[in-house]
């Protein structure tokens, strides 16, 4: 039972059902569903990826302040999300239209977070030292 269990839900993943549609042109709004999944998830993951070399050029208060601030902003964007896509709750164009808005949110804190990482040196306004 267990195995039946895991293989279903392997089987109905995102990346699963993501992946026999071709994401290029989706053509059903399941399709539209499991791709703007993938391409939030992708964004999800070089947003930790960034945030993560970030953190590590910090320490003490600053580290502290960092948490701080990722954690109000994925506060900020979870709550931004659920306002903006509040016309579309209970519909079958939901799981896109959120989707597409993480993605949009976290790729707007990807470059700020880019920004970071590329601060001039000496740049009293930045608080991420440079390499």
């Amino acid at each position: 039972m267990y195995r039946l269990c895991a293989l279903a839900f392997i089987l109905l993943s995102p990346t699963a059902i993501a992946e026999k549609y071709d994401c290029g042109d989706p053509l059903t709004q399941a399709a539209m569903n499991a791709c703007a999944s993938e391409i939030a998830k992708k964004s999800d993951a070089e947003l930790n990826a960034l945030y993560k070399q970030v953190e590590q050029r910090l320490e003490g208060e600053k580290k502290a302040r960092l948490v701080a601030a990722q954690r109000s902003w994925i506060a900020f964007r979870n709550a931004e999300c659920k306002f903006m896509t509040s016309g579309a709750d209970g519909g079958s164009i939901y799981p896109m239209v959120s989707n597409q808005c993480f993605d949009g949110l976290t790729k707007k804190r990807i470059e700020d977070l880019k920004a970071y990482l590329n601060c001039p040196e000496a740049d009293s306004a930045c608080p991420v030292p440079s390499n």
